[in-house]
């Protein structure tokens, strides 16, 4: 996944270093194993009145639209948790989308009609 391309970052009241954004990019970018066909990649990251780092991400594909937020006392440890948050979403779906197939091709294969004068 490149920056430039698919990652778009929004800060609001907070300054990030080179070495945070590579950790983020580096973090969110293991999600491309999962599922291979994100197209955009949306990440804010601001600081509430506590001064807690509040981390949300968007993640578009063909199909869905994975969202998740997540707010702690540092900007890693909100990424951390919002890429674990994503990978469960991304395989839920994944199993969802395998059980129904199953599911549909079972249903075919009962409503096969096999004639009784054929011999196995």
């Amino acid at each position: 996944m490149t920056a430039e391309k698919s990652m778009r970052f929004l800060f609001k009241g907070v300054t990030i270093d080179s070495r945070t954004e590579e950790y983020i990019i580096k973090r969110l970018s293991s999600l491309e194993k999962l599922n291979g066909k994100i197209i955009r990649t949306e990440v804010e990251i601001d600081r509430d009145k506590k001064g807690k780092f509040r981390a949300e991400v968007m993640i578009k594909t063909p199909t869905n639209l994975y969202r998740v937020e997540e707010t702690t006392e540092s900007i890693e440890g909100s990424i951390d948790i919002v890429e674990n948050e994503l990978k469960i979403q991304i395989r839920r779906d994944k199993e969802r989308k395998r059980t129904l197939q199953r599911r549909g091709a079972r249903s075919i294969k009962k409503s096969l009609v096999v004639d009784e004068k054929a011999r196995f």
